[in-house]
């Protein structure tokens, strides 16, 4: 099945590794501290696609092609609920 992230993109949903909220994932504390460092590496690497085209609230990971990150306007609670339209 394939999943809408914003604007023309679309992903598979075998493909997804996680679904992360952009607020809590780069709060202040260690974890967040380790998300930021992936999230720099990767836009570094080229990794990252932004199809937020607004503001963004959250970040898809992916497995294909390599690894990607999308950065979309969609939040985490509409990207749970169009998964679980395919029982995901």
């Amino acid at each position: 099945m394939y999943l809408h992230l914003g604007q023309d993109f679309i992903v598979q949903t075998r493909d997804i590794i996680g679904v992360f909220d952009l607020d809590t994932a780069t709060d202040a504390g260690q974890k967040p501290k380790i998300t930021d460092e992936f999230l720099r590496r990767a836009e570094r690497e080229g990794a990252v696609v932004d199809v937020s085209g607004d503001m963004p609230k959250s970040f898809v990971v992916t497995d294909f092609p390599g690894q990607t990150v999308y950065v979309t306007q969609i939040s985490t609670a509409a990207i749970r609920g169009r998964a679980a339209k395919f029982d995901l």
